[in-house]
């Protein structure tokens, strides 16, 4: 390979050849840490976890899973179910501000826009907090209320990330970013 590359007029070095291996090696743990997708789905930048945290107390208690549409207007849950108990506090996952503290559809729902470029939606939440309020990880929002659908436990807390493009993610990702491990050729 080096010879026809030299033949070329490229010269190619032992940095250029581990740095496009690293690259290779990157793109393919990268691919494996995320769940498949079709190719209409849009795919979100991930964003940083550091900083973020749980918004209940205690273990996280994962009753319904984020799973993404095949497209933009197809079926999906478009975040992560944790149970929790009636009256329980919501807390803010990150830094950020309050865009929305309301109902919508008859639920109490708040919505916190963070740097970045994306924001947390947390539902049913009896809002503590006012739209414009700055808020920090672990700032109170509000109680979570009993009534989610197909909760099975007293209550859970439908827990939403998206970006600002409208592009919906798993909000567990805030918590912890995907490990790439390399493994021997062997």
């Amino acid at each position: 390979m080096f010879k026809t590359l030299v033949r070329f007029g490229i010269l190619v070095t032992a940095a250029t050849v581990l740095a496009a291996a690293g690259a290779a090696v990157a793109a393919v743990g990268s691919a494996l840490a995320s769940p498949p997708v079709s190719r209409e789905t849009p795919v979100a930048h991930e964003p940083l976890a550091e900083g973020y945290q749980a918004p209940l107390d205690g273990p996280v208690t994962v009753t319904r899973g984020f799973e993404p549409p095949s497209d933009r207007y197809a079926a999906g849950h478009r975040g992560v179910d944790l149970a929790g108990a009636p009256g329980q506090i919501v807390r803010s996952a990150g830094p950020g501000t309050v865009i929305f503290a309301g109902t919508v559809g008859g639920r109490p729902v708040v919505s916190v826009r963070h740097p970045g470029g994306f924001r947390t939606t947390y539902e049913p939440v009896a809002p503590t907090v006012v739209e414009g309020q700055a808020v920090s990880p672990g700032t109170q929002l509000g109680t979570l209320r009993p009534g989610h659908p197909r909760c099975p436990v007293a209550a859970c807390l439908h827990w939403g990330l998206r970006s600002d493009e409208g592009v919906y993610s798993d909000p567990l990702t805030l918590l912890h970013r995907a490990r790439v491990r390399l493994l021997p050729l062997r």
